[in-house]
Parts: C-alpha cells; sequence; structure tokens
C-alpha cells in the first residue's frame, strides 16, 4: 500500500528517510492463521455474546412483548451494511477497514483517523460492556449478593484475564475464540429448548410476543427505534472481521459467503431467542434482570440443575465478546502508530510472539478507566449505556462506509470482488444516520457523552503526534 492509498499517512512519510518507514522494516508481518473456519467461528462468536446475554431485558423493557421486532430490524439493518463491507473487503482486503475505504473515497486524512479512532473506540466500549456483565453472570451464578465495588472489582479482573490472553498472540486469541464461541452457542440454543419445552407444556403466554408496551411519553414507531438502536449492539461484529484481513488466507475468496453465513446463522437464533424469553418470562421481570437468559431458563426449569449453568454459560459468551473487541482495537491502535499519525511506541511488536504489545496495554488501560467512570454511579445501567455508545459509534462508520462504496465505484479494479449494487449502499446510509439522530433513535445523552470523550481523547493523542513530527521536520 503506497502512501497515497494509506489512510493514515502523514506528508513527512512519503520521505525515503522517514523514521516511520524505518520503523515499519524492521517490525515482523502479522501472522495469516485464519482459514475459513476461524473466520466463520470468529464472526459468529464476535456477534453472539454480549448483546442477546446481557441486553434482551432492556430491549423488552422498551417495547414490551415484541422485543423480537428490534433484533429482526437490527439484523436487516447490519445485512444491508454487512453487503458494502463485502465489497469493499474483497476489492481492498487490507487490515485498515473502514478507514481505509473512507480515506480512498475522500482523501481526508483528520476525516479517516476519526473513523479509525471510532471503529477502536467501539471495540473498547464493547468490551467494557462485556466485562460488566461477566461480572453479573458471575455474581449470579455463585450465588453472591454483593455490592457495585465488588462488581467493578470483578469486571476489573477480567479486563486483565483478556490482557494475558491477547498478549500471547492472535494464534491462542483465535483458539480461546472457537472454544468460546461453541459455548456461547450451545448456551442460546439451551435457551432455546428449555424455553420450548416450557411452551410445549402450555405454560407460556404467547399473548406477549405480539404486544406493545411502551413508555407513556413514547410512541410505537419511537420506542421500536430506540429498542433497535440498543439491539444493534447485538448485531455488531461482521464488520472487526475486516480488520483481521491481513491474518487471513485468501481473504477476497472467503469472506462474502463467511460474513453473510454468519449473519444468517445469528439472526435467526436471535429471533427464536427473543420470542422465547418474552413467552416464558414477563416482561417487567425480564427488564430488571441483569443476567435475563439466566432468568428465562430458571423460570423454564425451575429447581432443574441445568438451569443453574446459564450465568456460567453467560460468562463465557461475553468473555468471547471481550476478547474478539479487544483483539480488534489493539490490532487499529497498532496501524494508527504503525503509520505515524499515533505516537510510533503503538507501533511496537513482541518479536517472539509477533504481538502489537504496546497497543493491547494501552487500550486496556482506556476499558479499564472506562468501566471505572461509568460504574460510579450505583444506579447506571451500565452495560446498556456502554453498549448504546458501542452501536452509536459503529452505526456513524457504517454510514461512511455505505457512502464510500458509491465514491469508489469509480475505482476500478482488475480483482475480481463482490457488488452490493446501487440501492443497498443507500438504505444503509439512510438507515444508518437514521439511528444515529438522538431525535429519531431516543438515545440517552449519556451515550453521546461517552463517545465524545473517548473522539476528544483520540483528537488529543492525534495533535500532540502532529505537532511532534512538524518540529521534528523544522529541525531537520
Amino acid at each position: 500500500m503506497t502512501d497515497r492509498d494509506d489512510p493514515m499517512a502523514t506528508p513527512s512519510q512519503s520521505s525515503p528517510s522517514s523514521p516511520t518507514q524505518a520503523h515499519d522494516a524492521d517490525q515482523p508481518g502479522l501472522k495469516r492463521v485464519m482459514g475459513p473456519g476461524l473466520l466463520l467461528l470468529f464472526i459468529i462468536g464476535d456477534i453472539l455474546g454480549t448483546g442477546i446475554y446481557a441486553l434482551t431485558g432492556q430491549v423488552a423493557g422498551e417495547v414490551g412483548g415484541a422485543a423480537w421486532l428490534p433484533f429482526a430490524i437490527a439484523f436487516v439493518v447490519a445485512a444491508i451494511t454487512a453487503c458494502s463491507y463485502l465489497e469493499l473487503v474483497t476489492k481492498y482486503p487490507q487490515a485498515a477497514g473502514a478507514a481505509l475505504y473512507v480515506h480512498k473515497a475522500f482523501r481526508v486524512h483528520i476525516v479517516s483517523f476519526l473513523v479509525c479512532f471510532t471503529v477502536m473506540c467501539s471495540g473498547i466500549t464493547s468490551a467494557s460492556a462485556a466485562s460488566r456483565a461477566f461480572a453479573a453472570n458471575l455474581a449470579a451464578g455463585f450465588g453472591l449478593d454483593v455490592g457495585n465495588g465488588v462488581i467493578l472489582a470483578i469486571a476489573l479482573g477480567f479486563m486483565l484475564l483478556v490482557l494475558a490472553v491477547n498478549l500471547r498472540g492472535v494464534g491462542e486469541s483465535v483458539k480461546i475464540n472457537v472454544v468460546l464461541t461453541s459455548v456461547e452457542l450451545s448456551g442460546l440454543l439451551l435457551v432455546i429448548l428449555l424455553s420450548g419445552w416450557f411452551i410445549a407444556g402450555g405454560n407460556a403466554d404467547f399473548s406477549r410476543v405480539v404486544a406493545f408496551e411502551t413508555a407513556a411519553d413514547k410512541s410505537v414507531f419511537l420506542a421500536v427505534s430506540t429498542a433497535t438502536s440498543l439491539a444493534f449492539f447485538a448485531m455488531v461484529g461482521f464488520e472487526d472481521s475486516v480488520n483481521m484481513a491481513e491474518e487471513t488466507r485468501d481473504p477476497a475468496r472467503i469472506f462474502p459467503r463467511i460474513m453473510l453465513t454468519g449473519l444468517g446463522i445469528t439472526g435467526v437464533i436471535y429471533v427464536l431467542v427473543s420470542i422465547c424469553a418474552v413467552a416464558v418470562v414477563p416482561v417487567g421481570v425480564l427488564a430488571e434482570s441483569e443476567t435475563p437468559l439466566a432468568t428465562v431458563v430458571q423460570t423454564a426449569t425451575p429447581g432443574f440443575p441445568i438451569a443453574d449453568l446459564l450465568p456460567f454459560i453467560s460468562m463465557f459468551a461475553v468473555a468471547n465478546s471481550a476478547l474478539i473487541n479487544m483483539l480488534m482495537a489493539s490490532r487499529l491502535l497498532y496501524g494508527m502508530g504503525k503509520q505515524g499519525v499515533l505516537p510510533a511506541f503503538l507501533a511496537k511488536v513482541n518479536p517472539r510472539r509477533r504481538t502489537p504489545e504496546a497497543s493491547i496495554l494501552f487500550t486496556t488501560v482506556i476499558a479499564m478507566g472506562l468501566i471505572t467512570f461509568v460504574s460510579l454511579d450505583p444506579e447506571s445501567p451500565v452495560v446498556a449505556l456502554l453498549g448504546g455508545t458501542t452501536s452509536l459509534l459503529l452505526l456513524a462508520v457504517f454510514a461512511a462506509v455505505n457512502v464510500s462504496v458509491l465514491v469508489l465505484r469509480r475505482d476500478q479494479s482488475a480483482v475480481k470482488h463482490f457488488n452490493a449494487g446501487r440501492v443497498l449502499p443507500v438504505l444503509g446510509t439512510i438507515t444508518c444516520l437514521y439511528l444515529v439522530l438522538p431525535w429519531s433513535s431516543g438515545r440517552p445523552a449519556g451515550q453521546y457523552q461517552i463517545a465524545g470523550v473517548l473522539l476528544a481523547i483520540g483528537l488529543v493523542l492525534w495533535l500532540v503526534t502532529w505537532l511532534a513530527r512538524r518540529r521534528e521536520s523544522v529541525s531537520r
């Protein structure tokens, strides 16, 4: 990739004597370890997880028993945008992902940086939400009646465990992802099967499945929009895979069928789980639970020993989300450091493990700070707040990616690639922007505040690096 095509390149990098280029020459490349099977499990494992395990109750709290509808709409929006990603990742199979696409389309470096940093922040907020959900499920699984402080301590300890795994290497992380994906998928199938047994016994109330119960100050349409904005957190994950393009074998060939297969599998499971949940458990009880699927299984099979396993399965599920998102976030930060748009130390690669150790440490520190800050208010719905912030950040990026597809149609490529057509990118842009806007999505102000603070941190880092590089060029 040339400097002209590089989404993070700065003018000073065009010189052959650039310190960044010299630094790049000393660094080993990333290792290609992912084939079709691992990529499918990576996508499914990233999509399945915190969203469905922790936020089903919150979605039901917005719309009532028709909680399946926001998940279905979120799936459609995600599938439309996934087609745009597929066209771009098969056309430009490089690790920079959305930042690369936006840069190729608009050639504005600060915009490219903001897109890249936004995606990175979404990984951190998602992992932070997962860590809190992990702590809540651990407490529920062991029957611990603990306060906010203990939950916070468990969440922070969990993030340190994720740090250790990621420092070991992408191969180890992906192998652990295979195990965790199998566990979380079995947990969702368990919810469906045990709920089916409960429903077959005539104990379920299917009238709730089509009932809308919204807040007095919200219309049904706005309530569905708010719930979809939250449910979209459960559908994100497919976009993480494009950032692993340089660690995937033959990405142009395998990405289309694997990404669409992964989305289809998760979409069907989500709709089935949400229908079962509201049919088995009253909406009010579901909305108040921090471990909603555990509540569903315990209601469907009271006193049955297997019901006690769900909190632990949920722990594995959200652990998988945290692992994959921190993996993605560290790679993006590594890329920004490698290209000189952020401090060069962030591009440091461990020569033995070939992992971006400095970026892994830095993203972990940000995540732990975010978890601590959001948890200061014991009444705050931490998982919903962080999950909503994740979807907010990514929906803004998705809108930019959908526009980029249309702009880049002028860039003819000799490489055979996926084509999303013209209608889908336009629909994707409109739907994503709609779900970003506060007056249409009904998002709480806290989500915009968290997103704003994270992006401000990124801008400060970028400005400091830019000034330092400018001083270097002047002093020569």
